[in-house]
């Protein structure tokens, strides 16, 4: 059975089409303003995340700062960019963070290496790495007052680390002027980006590492140790000097006092003698036989117990011994023949 196919039988494939169309013409204008209309909808919004902005430009002109949420723009005139400006962002110099977590990886080069490199105030090379913590605070100038603000920033970043490690020596730079060096750089970024209108705010700077080369490590390491060791001995010489020269200074005062002590007391005997001496004068000038004699009978009293044990014969005497009278009595004497014997 031959049976013909086609639709419009007796008409040819044009025609068909023709027909076809002009039947459900409504319909399809329809579908292509629908059509026309999603792809407008979908061209005109956009989506702005919680933590960015958007940048809207009309024929690269600046337009607006679109909040977060959904915003709508004209298609094909205007154009979008979103921009981290509500997070805290870095720049990392001398590494490259590959892997963010509880073990973090970085990651260092011959380009990261060399924007590290920088003259400390000593005249010493030191590789220093830090990190710069930034935020977009002007989105427009941001986008639009410099070229590549990032790129700017890096510049930036590195001229003004390199002048502030210039003002400490290499010794310094990881003790004791980090927070002082790192304050100093952050307030010098802060000012030169200002003047730059790179529409960023400089939050802090932080130093995650300061070395020697690697060349020159052995060396270093040995002038360490030698100030290390002359650090040690100094100290043991202020020992030593705490220990001896307080002592000394005691047993000179000691001295000294014992000295003042025996100059009062040999002054004060003096002036006793001397007071002793008038007394006298004055009493033998009243009487000078009772005094006279007083000052013997004393005189003897000290002088004769010295003498030890002697024997005083008396020239006339036949039987040969005379008792005397001592005023000290507790020493027996005989008077005897020409004298003591």
């Amino acid at each position: 059975m031959n049976q013909n196919m086609h639709p419009f039988p007796g008409g040819s494939p044009i025609g068909d089409i023709g027909k076809l169309l002009k039947k459900h013409k409504s319909s399809a204008v329809i579908a292509a303003i629908v059509l026309l209309l999603i792809i407008v909808v979908s061209m005109s919004a956009y989506q702005v995340e919680p933590e960015e902005v958007g940048v809207e430009t009309r024929f690269g002109r600046f337009l607006r700062i679109t909040d977060p949420g959904l915003n709508w723009k004209i298609p094909f005139v205007d154009h979008v960019e979103t921009i981290p400006a509500k997070r805290q962002l870095k720049a990392e110099f001398g590494f490259r963070t590959v892997d963010a977590g509880v073990k973090s990886s970085f990651a260092r080069d011959r380009s990261t290496y060399r924007e590290s490199m920088m003259l400390t105030g000593d005249m010493n090379v030191a590789v220093v790495e830090w990190i710069v913590h930034y935020q977009i605070n002007d989105p427009e100038a941001y986008m639009f007052q410099v070229r590549n603000a990032d790129m700017t920033l890096s510049a930036l970043s590195e001229a003004t680390r390199r002048a502030a490690g210039g003002d400490y020596a290499l010794t310094e730079e990881p003790t004791r002027c980090r927070e002082k060096g790192l304050q100093k750089a952050k307030d010098k970024l802060s000012a030169l980006c200002d003047i730059y209108e790179t529409g960023l705010t400089i939050q802090r700077i932080e130093l995650k590492d300061s070395a020697q080369p690697d060349p020159i490590k052995p060396s270093f390491n040995e002038v360490n140790q030698a100030e290390q060791e002359r650090d040690r001995l100094q100290n043991d010489a202020w020992a030593q000097y705490n220990r001896e020269i307080p002592k000394a200074r005691g047993q000179a005062l000691q001295m000294i006092q014992e000295a003042e002590g025996y100059a009062v007391e040999r002054v004060n005997m003096a002036r006793g003698e001397v007071a002793r001496f008038l007394h006298i004068q004055k009493e033998y000038e009243a009487a000078p036989s009772v005094t006279r004699t007083r000052l013997y009978l004393e005189t003897m009293n000290k002088v004769i117990p010295m003498a030890g044990k002697k024997v005083y014969v008396d020239e006339g005497a036949k039987e040969g011994i005379i008792p005397m009278l001592f005023p000290m009595g507790n020493v027996p004497a005989i008077a005897a023949k020409g004298g003591a014997r």
